[in-house]
């Protein structure tokens, strides 16, 4: 029962932690009056929890990262400190993107501070038109954004390495002339994280690596395009 007690007490403390750190960036991203503010600040908060958490990110081949520009960027996504991982892999770059979130994020008490004001594009799939939702992001890329998106749409909790990518990634590069920047995250983040809130003391490393930048013309299926990249079977 003791030991019981103690791993309970530990997903609590980390919990509060987490979110004191989240809202207390989410305050500070608030006030933030550039994109440069905006990413150093979401690179301190990633860094910071993750240095809690005994976590620590590897890029696997960093030399393909473009170190300024505007892309539309596809990562595949387990868990919920995804976004995190690549603030980190990008952060020597000039990259700034907006993240494509879904409204359930906008609204959570625990996430939606820093999600509101750390640059994301509403997402709300309740809508039957997203007419308003291809516009955010087309003035946003004016403004000289990147695009972060997951195409999958959702986290993948199966087995299986990846899920069915949506169709709206592909419109938005087109739309907006994006050339893709695709990266993926090879450990299980979710499990990862699972990790953590069992055994505080245990050091885990995060693997991303950086693909080939892709057209947005290319004509192939990007899916495909993306899993042979990665040797994804």
């Amino acid at each position: 029962m003791e030991i019981k007690y103690n791993m309970t007490f530990h997903k609590i403390k980390l919990a509060i932690y987490s979110l004191l750190l989240t809202n207390f960036f989410g305050l500070k991203l608030k006030n933030a009056n550039s994109s440069n503010r905006k990413k150093a600040l979401r690179v301190e908060y990633a860094t910071t929890l993750f240095q809690k958490l005994n976590l620590s990110v590897e890029v696997v081949n960093k030399e393909k990262l473009p170190f300024n520009g505007q892309y539309l960027l596809l990562s595949n996504h387990r868990g919920i400190i995804d976004p995190l991982v690549i603030e980190i892999a990008l952060q020597e770059t000039d990259i700034y993107g907006l993240w494509i979130s879904k409204k359930e994020l906008y609204n959570s008490p625990f996430f939606g501070l820093f999600v509101r004001h750390g640059g994301a594009i509403l997402l709300d799939r309740e809508q039957s038109q997203m007419g308003r939702f291809f516009s955010d992001i087309k003035f946003r890329v004016k403004e000289g954004n990147s695009i972060f998106i997951f195409p999958e749409g959702t986290r993948n909790k199966s087995n299986q390495p990846l899920i069915e990518f949506k169709d709206g990634f592909r419109l938005i590069a087109l739309k907006n002339r994006l050339s893709i920047l695709p990266v993926y995250i090879r450990t299980r983040t979710d499990e990862v994280l699972g990790n953590v809130l069992e055994n505080r003391d245990i050091k885990q490393r995060v693997i991303i690596e950086i693909g080939d930048i892709i057209s947005y013309k290319e004509k192939g299926n990007l899916e495909e395009i993306y899993k042979k990249q990665f040797d994804i079977k």
